[in-house]
This record gives structure tokens, sequence and C-alpha cells, in this order.
């Protein structure tokens, strides 16, 4: 479905918001590919202490690198001292992945500059978060209303809500809406015969956003409503479209309610928790249950078909 974009305006308010966070999501991709440059020094200085460690920037790894770039040489005993009572990993584990580290003068400058430009990175986004969120006092109901959808933490909800605002009278519906965001598939139709079907590049600080959030509901553990639905969907068009579809499907359900104020409560979430062949089979069980309770209570089984002869009777009319 092709549908023309909506003409979307934010107020003053919004448009200040939205330009804190977008310069928040930037910060934050460049401090994602700081921290791949700076492990992937650490790789080429033979360090394998990223396969021993599941977080290279916790405090014991940091507290190791950090004894490797400001000492030339050090011993066993300096990096076990650097470990936390908590850490999993083994001794002879993390010694063997500092063995036969060679790390140039240069290399340790080159790191340290990284080292250096992630603190700013941090220090800069801790200032934005308290910036932002002096912004979204106002609208902390609204926040707390899309922290209701599966996927949906506080940092992707204050993304949306400066995305879209909370007037959602500027799109005529959540078609309209989900265009805007280049989530709508495309309409490339000739001679009969359908070409392409691909999304637009709208919504690029938006659909970001969804799509992640999308990745977090088909793994949320406490609801399976998207779980259910990606794998219906990706079982026919592939795992990438399905992610797109259920990244509508959140945008459509926050459209609604941004209208009508309630909490997420899809109307087919029953029928999906419970598809109609479990229900079916709930249904047998309970049915088989009571039958056996009445012939205990002292019914034949010719006053039991009649009972339900005359209840089927009563229902089909």
């Amino acid at each position: 479905m092709g549908l023309v974009r909506s003409s979307y305006i934010p107020s003053k308010d919004f448009r200040i918001l939205r330009e804190f966070t977008r310069y928040r999501y930037k910060l934050t991709n460049t401090k994602t590919s700081e921290k791949n440059r700076f492990t992937n020094a650490l790789t080429v200085g033979n360090c394998k202490l990223d396969m021993v460690f599941t977080d290279i920037f916790g405090k014991s790894s940091q507290s190791i690198i950090n004894i490797i770039l400001n000492n030339d040489s050090f011993s066993d005993e300096d990096i076990i001292s650097c470990l936390r009572k908590n850490c999993k990993s083994s001794n002879e584990d993390i010694l063997s992945s500092v063995d036969g580290i060679q790390f140039t003068n240069e290399q340790k400058l080159r790191i340290n500059i990284v080292k250096d430009h992630i603190d700013y990175l941090n220090n800069q986004i801790i200032k934005l978060d308290g910036i932002i969120d002096s912004l979204v006092k106002p609208y902390e109901a609204y926040i707390t209303l899309l922290c209701t959808v599966p996927g949906i933490d506080r940092n992707s909800a204050i993304g949306i809500l400066s995305e879209i605002s909370n007037d959602m009278s500027q799109f005529n519906s959540h078609y309209r809406l989900a265009s805007w965001a280049g989530l709508t598939p495309g309409c490339n139709e000739s001679a009969g015969k359908k070409k392409s079907v691909k999304i637009s590049r709208a919504g690029v600080y938006l659909k970001p956003y969804l799509v992640e959030i999308a990745h977090n509901a088909v793994k949320d553990k406490t609801n399976s409503y998207y779980a259910k639905k990606f794998d219906k969907i990706s079982k026919r068009r592939g795992k990438k479209r399905a992610y797109i579809a259920i990244a509508r499907k959140i945008l459509v359900a926050i459209y609604h309610m941004f209208l009508t104020g309630e909490v997420w409560n899809p109307v087919d979430l029953a029928s999906v928790e419970t598809p109609v062949k479990d229900r079916i089979k709930y249904t047998k069980n309970n049915f088989n249950q009571s039958l056996k309770q009445l012939l205990s209570l002292g019914l034949t089984s010719n006053e039991l078909i009649d009972l339900i002869n005359q209840n089927a009777k009563n229902f089909s009319i």
C-alpha cells in the first residue's frame, strides 16, 4: 500500500526533544563504533580478553587492560590482583588470554586515544540523559504507557515520543503514521505482476527504534504475543520481513494507545496465547471431567444424552 506520507509538524517542545534524542542516538552509534575499534585493536596485539569476559568494558577487564597499557612487563600476580570477587572466569583462562601479548608503543597510544574518546562519549551521554529527563517530565504518563508494550524500555519510549509526539491528530489514521515511519510495503505492480514490496527510506530515526523494539519483543519471555506472530510471519515471508511487520504492529498499537489512553492489550491476545486447537482441547477435558462428576452423582447415560441434546437444540436456536 503506497500511501502519501503525512505532513507531520511537531510542536516546539517536541522539536527540541527530538534534537537532543537524535544527538544521543548519534553519540550512541559512535560509541558502539569506538568499542568495536577498541576490541579490534586488542585483537591485533594478540590480546584475547574478549574470549574470556562477556563484557570487555567491565571493571575486571578494564583493570587488566590498564596494567597492560601502562607497563612494559607485568606478572601473573598483577593480572590476578585486578579480578573482582564476582568474576566467573577462571584464573587459568584469564592468564592464557593475556599470554603472548605484543603491543608496540604506537598501538598503545592508539588504544588509549580510543579509550579516552569512549570515556568522553559516556560523559556526554550522561549529560544528555539529564537534559532529556528534564524535557520529558510533562510526558511521564505517556512514557509509562509506552513501557507497557513488550520490548519497549524508557530510552526507546522517549525516542518514539520525540519522533511522533503525543498528538495523533497529525495523522488521519494509523496507515498514515506507518507510511510516514517508512514501515508500509511498497506497491509496484505492472501488467498484473507484483515486482517489489520494499519499504521506503522514510523514518530514518524512528524506524531503527521500532526494529530494535521488535527484536526485543519477539524475545520477551513474559509475553509471547509478538513471538508467536513473528513465527507465523517468518515461515511465510522470512525473518527480515517479519521483524518489519512486528515493528509496524507495534507502531499501530502505539497509535491507538495514544488515542484512547489505554494500556497495551491487543484484541486478539487471547486467541494468540491460546489458539483454537488448544481451547478445544481444554474444553473437551473440562467436559469429560464434568461427565465423570455427573455420573458419580447418580445420573444415567440416557439422562446425560437427553441433557446434551436439549442444550444443543437451545444453542442452535
